[in-house]
């Protein structure tokens, strides 16, 4: 699967409503995310934590994406009850699966600094 096509796998299931586990199959076990809030150093551990506190709710929109080599960057516009935001995550890929993902969004419209 293409590093574009991996990571829109990735949207669909993390903005599914469900089948969370899914994830397992497309992440590397030694999986890095970094994001505003949290950081994990293994699948294992950001599942477990999707599952703890599932992304209810949430939709999204893409506006642009780009792929290169074995890396790929979707820019989509999130949306959850009053809150609108842009995000871009880009995903690195290792051996057919993600190994890193940043996430990238302001943290402001979630604490209600505007």
């Amino acid at each position: 699967m293409t590093p574009l096509k991996l990571a829109q796998r990735y949207l669909d299931i993390f903005y599914g409503g469900g089948a969370i586990d899914d994830l397992r199959a497309i992440l590397a076990d030694d999986l890095s995310f970094r994001g505003p809030f949290y950081r994990f150093d293994s699948a294992a551990a950001y599942i477990d934590a999707l599952k703890s506190d599932p992304p209810e709710a949430s939709s999204y929109q893409v506006l642009a994406s780009y792929e290169h080599d074995n890396s790929a960057c979707l820019i989509y516009q999130f949306s959850k009850q009053a809150i609108t935001t842009p995000m871009a995550q880009t995903f690195e890929l290792v051996d057919g699966k993600i190994a890193r993902i940043l996430l990238i969004f302001d943290s402001a419209v979630f604490i209600g600094k505007q």
